[in-house]
């Protein structure tokens, strides 16, 4: 028998992009698709639950909104997705063989931003070497792992950003994590709306603050200025 897969997808106010990656979900199997709201405002709720998802409703913030889907998964895999990120074709037969790899304990996928522009390729080239070489990867890249793993290495920290720069670093003391070589396609606004140098240069700020031990709530009110990552 397939493993099953949880996707756990934490929203807030994002029923136009929550569509179109929900679209992409319905040929699916084995799939159990649970979407988190943090106090949503408009029709994200009604989006999820046209599209027969189990929706519950956490404090805002990805980290308290991914651990209560991750709570109530009923799948042995763990996938969790931002709401304006859309899976390529055969997730699931790509995650399934990603985990079976040896020594593999969690995985994730390349990126491609939708958004025109040479700069952009060359982010995408960026995460790219990021992630294979170093495992590396961030939330928009879809990390997935099976759920022992994920509750043995404390899911996702109590943290208001970086939660999941954490819980890479945490899985790096138990085994690999692999890059699936399909891309997950990801909504371009954070680079069209600050630029692509600006925002790659914030997105490096704001990973060296956290390194160098700056609160993470002080990180947090720079994002929410229009400064962080995500």
């Amino acid at each position: 028998m397939l493993s099953k897969i949880s996707i756990v997808i934490p929203v807030l106010n994002e029923a136009h992009h929550l569509s179109k990656t929900l679209a992409t979900l319905t040929e699916a199997t084995g799939v159990d698709l649970i979407v988190v709201d943090g106090g949503s405002q408009d029709d994200t709720i009604a989006v999820a639950q046209s599209a027969h998802a189990k929706v519950i409703s956490a404090p805002a913030g990805r980290a308290a909104q991914m651990n209560a889907g991750a709570a109530i998964a009923t799948g042995e895999i763990l996938l969790f997705l931002h709401a304006d990120t859309q899976l390529p074709l055969s997730f699931e037969t790509l995650i399934r063989g990603t985990l079976a790899q040896p020594r593999t304990i969690a995985g994730a996928f390349d990126l491609t931003i939708d958004a025109p522009g040479f700069g952009v390729r060359l982010v995408e080239w960026g995460v790219h070497l990021r992630s294979r070489y170093l495992q590396l990867p961030y939330g928009d890249q879809a990390i997935f792992l099976p759920k022992p793993v994920f509750h043995a290495v404390g899911g996702f920290p109590d943290l208001p950003i970086m939660e999941d720069f954490e819980l890479v670093q945490r899985l790096h003391q138990h085994g690999k994590i692999a890059i699936v070589p399909a891309p997950v396609i990801t909504s371009g606004r954070r680079w069209q709306r600050l630029g692509v140098l600006r925002t790659t240069l914030v997105n490096q700020l704001v990973i060296g603050a956290y390194v160098l031990g700056i609160s993470p709530d002080l990180i947090r009110r720079w994002y929410r200025s229009g400064l962080g990552r995500g």
